[in-house]
């Protein structure tokens, strides 16, 4: 496009980007003053970057908005840019200057107290206890309240009280089927790791096409989403502008809400250390705020370490650290190649060298907490409903690790052929649960009852019937724009687990 003398069209909101670059900033702010626009609407910004002249057209063509017209005068540049399609613009309706309040703010100091309750203040999670993994399909109104969230379009008390309503509807469901255990069905999430992106500071939630401009070969990115059916449009990745720090909680205000509803034990899972550090590190944003990744790493832990402390102070039965890329590590292979597997979208290096770090990452952040309410989850891939196109496996590489996590239980993907067989599990530590997979998430079919029985008494010869839980394989909805199961059907799953604990129980 060819600048022009001036604007022919007024803006609905303005900034002033400076002699940032697409790489340093600028499309943070971009993104954090367009989220908020009615489609059709106007976005004028100045900046001094030569390079922006380049950058933001290949962006505007990427994310779906349309470059109005461009100014050139002397260094400094004006771009007006329209979010979706010119075509679209009904009003000049002007953006609330309370929906662009500055994000960037002072982390906010990490505490971790000193001593926790003790762990009987909690309710006892007993063996065979039926759960599920944490997500679950959310209400259409739901997915509608997180993007209007998420794009400044709905305020956070308005938001919160959407939320209930719908955690409300997936505890009630939990409660039919007959669970020994809940969660709030992670309905607040946009998927089960990014959303942290939106509650720590100096982090945003972007869209992942914002970040095809500044990878090596977007072509190449972008197809690779594609291939892996990822809606890289709605799926949002947490963007660092500063260092971390936890203001707010990441998922006490969830806990504090499902304990309104519910006098069962309950669960709640939250994102581990490496898969954050993985998903976070980007070379072409957090290193202008980290040195290196190990140095992001540290401020992962602390702030995970203060969350797991408040919510075992608060109750909770079980927390539950995902790591499911832990399989991504060993089952691709392949040094330095990246992969969408589960969102963590940052290459990785020599496998053994990864899962030290894993190792050294989870162990750090649960130190010294009560091993019996920790809990790690891991799978092969949750983003789709096809096999294929998930990772496949046995443990066997990975047992090693496991033993040596200082949790109390591991919830396990085992139904699907994917995970191979049982006995690889075998030589688990003896002071460890066994959360088994029991039935597939992805699938329509509801396994009979007798089928899952089977696989539960399998476990139970191999392990002992006081270090089994059952569990599918993983969440009913991980990513929430793309749940692999309805509602009705996992609930009809959770309440056919229920029935096979009892045949099990009666021997």
């Amino acid at each position: 496009m060819e600048p022009v003398d001036r604007h022919q069209l007024d803006a609905d909101a303005s900034f002033d980007g400076g002699d940032l670059d697409c790489g340093n900033g600028l499309l943070l702010l971009i993104r954090q003053h367009i989220d908020p626009m009615e489609r059709g609407q106007l976005l004028e910004f100045r900046s001094t970057e030569i390079s922006v002249e380049e950058d933001f057209p290949a962006w505007c063509r990427m994310t779906g908005n349309e470059l109005v017209s461009f100014v050139r005068r002397g260094k400094e540049r004006s771009f007006l840019v329209c979010k979706g399609k010119l075509a679209e613009r009904q009003s000049t309706r002007r953006v609330s200057a309370a929906a662009l309040a500055p994000v960037t703010r002072q982390p906010v100091a990490v505490t971790i107290p000193t001593a926790l309750p003790a762990p009987s203040a909690a309710p006892t999670v007993r063996s065979l206890s039926v759960m599920g993994i944490g997500s679950w399909p959310r209400p259409r109104w739901m997915l509608q309240a997180i993007h209007d969230h998420l794009e400044g379009r709905l305020g956070e008390a308005a938001f919160e009280a959407t939320g209930d309503d719908a955690a409300r509807l997936a505890v009630d469901a939990q409660v039919r089927a007959g669970v020994d255990v809940v969660s709030d069905g992670e309905q607040r999430r946009d998927n089960y790791a990014s959303f942290v992106g939106g509650r720590l500071d100096n982090c945003q939630l972007i869209p992942l096409t914002d970040l095809l401009p500044l990878v090596d070969d977007p072509e190449k990115f972008e197809r690779e989403m594609r291939s892996l059916d990822v809606p890289a449009s709605e799926v949002r990745h947490p963007a660092l502008f500063g260092p971390l720090g936890r203001g707010r909680p990441l998922a006490g205000h969830e806990h504090a809400f499902l304990r309104t509803l519910t006098d069962k034990p309950v669960k709640i899972a939250l994102p581990g250390p490496y898969l954050l550090t993985r998903l976070m590190w980007l070379e072409c944003l957090s290193d202008r705020v980290y040195r290196s990744r190990e140095h992001l790493a540290d401020d992962v832990v602390r702030v995970l370490r203060e969350e797991l402390h408040f919510l075992l102070a608060a109750g909770v039965s079980l927390v539950q650290v995902d790591e499911p890329v832990l399989a991504e590590v060993v089952y691709t292979g392949a040094k330095n190649t990246r992969s969408f597997m589960c969102g963590a979208l940052s290459e990785k290096g020599d496998a053994d060298r990864e899962l030290q770090l894993a190792r050294d990452l989870i162990n750090r952040v649960v130190a010294g907490l009560p091993r019996a309410r920790l809990a790690l989850h891991v799978c092969r891939g949750n983003w789709t409903r096809n096999e294929e196109a998930a990772l496949a496996g046995d443990y066997r590489p990975l047992v090693s690790l496991l033993s040596s996590l200082d949790v109390g239980t591991l919830f396990l993907e085992l139904c699907t052929p994917r995970a191979g067989e049982l006995d690889v599990l075998a030589d688990l530590p003896r002071d460890i649960r066994v959360g088994v997979g029991v039935v597939n998430q992805k699938h329509e079919r509801i396994e009979p009852i007798e089928e899952i029985a089977d696989r539960a008494r399998r476990a139970v010869k191999l392990f002992g019937p006081d270090r089994v839980l059952l569990t599918p394989d993983c969440g009913f909805a991980t990513f929430a724009d793309n749940p692999v199961a309805s509602a009705q059907v996992a609930e009809a799953k959770l309440r056919a687990i229920v029935e096979a604990a009892e045949l099990v129980r009666r021997g």
